[in-house]
């Protein structure tokens, strides 16, 4: 494993944490997720990947919540995690978990569809 790619695990384990017990924005829903982060190979950029469970008002919500808190982010994860460089942190909405669970409904939906197609011809 790259050290980039255990220094972006160690910045999520964190982060997630912070998001959790730390960041009091009422406009952060309860269920925001990190999926990923990623840091550049110089340490000084992240790009952190959230998911947010709820209508498009409140991922655009969470994302500004999230953006207005990178400042006492950054300077958490910077106490917590000895770095040489603190990255800066760009937050991205990732929405593969909903688009999963779309697929996963139109899957179900069409399995009893042909359930009941079958059903009939008997």
């Amino acid at each position: 494993m790259e050290r980039t790619d255990r220094i972006s695990e160690e910045i999520k384990k964190e982060l997630s944490e912070l998001i959790r017990n730390q960041i009091k924005d009422p406009r952060l829903p309860d269920f925001v997720s990190v999926t990923a982060v990623r840091v550049t190979r110089d340490l000084r950029y992240a790009k952190a990947y959230v998911s947010v469970l709820g209508d498009d008002s409140q991922k655009n919500n969470a994302l500004i919540a999230l953006t207005n808190a990178s400042g006492f982010i950054r300077r958490e994860i910077g106490k917590r995690i000895s770095l040489r460089y603190t990255p800066e942190f760009t937050f991205i909405l990732d929405e593969s978990i909903e688009k999963g669970m779309e697929l996963l409904k139109f899957i179900e939906q069409t399995v009893n569809s042909d359930d009941k197609d079958s059903g009939e011809d008997e």
